[in-house]
């Protein structure tokens, strides 16, 4: 696989990131409008130069609630009927955000569409999150269902078990990965924790939810967007901001049909290390060749996974790393791959966290928390099941 033909052709010219609430006063849709009409404006666009949106409306809850568009999710057909945009490129893929990207990049490329707004919008519904009263569990479901193994969580748990015994990582080695991302999400000022780092001994007393995973080793289910401006590379130095470039993106899938919400370790590192791969071929570059990059930490073994995979710490060893302050941020040799807050500083907001701290890292809009960054990678999801993009402040 050799550098593909879109490389730093479409570039981030804007974006905007609402409040992060539990429960927000105002709908998902409403929250959306506004977070898309400031991220236009932040690009210095009017809402009629928007030719192109691009979403992954994935609601993500496995419980009966009902997935009403414009309250639980937000698609692009009623966001642009809405918002009086007529789109001549739309997509609504079911995944990650690399997915996303990726289209708006190729249709950019492809001469698709001009301006395209690629958003995320997550709800958090009232009651239970996780509410099924499902009389009964069908296909996949039925094998595991009835033995508790339901969800994310359990999936999760099991493979950071098989990890923890394999290589002897004890029953606090994730706190300082909940620690510093909650350190991080703190100070910035969308954040549903601004302004509540989380402590030690806060972590150890909270309730385990799938032992070994305890509460703030999971995000909290938030309401909240993120809109992200995407154009050509051309038009993106004509805007009032430092263009982005988007240099290589890559999305992997599992490759063998499993149980529901089975992943194993093995399996996890295997894919994950493939699209990796991917990506430095498809950008030319090598891995350590990359300054900045802001690891998914939807649940705190997903970044342990991540800091291994990229090269951070050896396999088996990251658990030894992050209990050095190999992540420390504030520390002159951490790696500030949490920088973002993440999933579990900001509240679950699938990916964007990553993003957002890409972009205003290369855009030179990160203020005081401002470093010298020339490429920064955003990965994000499960590394079987997630993606992962690679972004550059020059066009290489």
């Amino acid at each position: 696989m050799s550098a593909f033909p879109a490389r730093n052709k479409a570039a981030l010219a804007g974006f905007a990131q609402s409040p992060v609430q539990r429960h927000a006063p105002m709908t998902l849709g409403a929250i959306t409008i506004a977070t898309v009409r400031e991220a236009v404006a932040d690009a210095g666009l009017e809402v009629s130069e928007i030719d192109g949106l691009i979403t992954t409306p994935l609601f993500p809850s496995l419980g009966s609630h009902a997935a009403e568009d414009g309250i639980a999710l937000v698609t692009t057909n009623w966001l642009a009927q809405r918002m009086g945009i007529v789109p001549v490129y739309q997509e609504n893929p079911q995944g990650q955000l690399p997915g996303a990207v990726a289209m708006a990049v190729n249709a950019i490329h492809a001469g698709a569409a001009k301006n395209v707004v690629v958003y995320r919008a997550l709800h958090n519904p009232g009651g239970s999150y996780h509410q099924n009263d499902a009389p009964k569990a069908s296909g996949r479901d039925q094998w595991v269902m009835p033995q508790g193994h339901h969800g994310p969580i359990a999936a999760i748990a099991l493979a950071w078990n098989e990890y923890a015994q394999r290589y002897g990582a004890g029953e606090d080695a994730l706190a300082p990965i909940a620690i510093e991302a909650r350190k991080n999400g703190a100070r910035l000022p969308w954040s549903y924790w601004k302004d509540k780092p989380l402590a030690l001994e806060q972590y150890l007393a909270a309730p385990f939810i799938n032992d070994p995973i305890r509460m703030f080793d999971c995000d909290i289910p938030v309401d909240g967007a993120a809109a992200f401006v995407i154009t050509s590379a051309e038009r993106a130095r004509d805007m009032p901001h430092r263009p982005v470039y988007i240099s290589a993106y890559s999305d992997i899938l599992p490759r063998r049909f499993g149980l529901a919400h089975h992943w194993p370790y093995d399996e996890i590192m295997e894919l994950g290390a493939l699209g990796l791969e991917r990506l430095c071929q498809r950008a030319e570059i090598r891995l350590s060749d990359i300054d900045h990059s802001q690891i998914y930490d939807g649940f705190s073994p997903l970044s342990l996974f991540w800091i291994e995979l990229l090269g951070l710490a050896p396999r088996g060893e990251a658990h030894r790393f992050i209990a050095q302050g190999g992540i420390d941020s504030d520390s002159p040799d951490g790696k500030a791959v949490l920088a973002s807050g993440g999933s579990l500083g900001n509240g679950r907001m699938h990916g964007t966290p990553q993003m957002i701290e890409c972009y205003l890292q290369l855009a030179r809009r990160a203020g005081e928390r401002q470093r010298d960054v020339k490429l920064a990678l955003a990965c994000q999801g499960v590394p079987n099941m997630g993606g992962s993009v690679l972004y550059s402040a020059d066009a290489y």
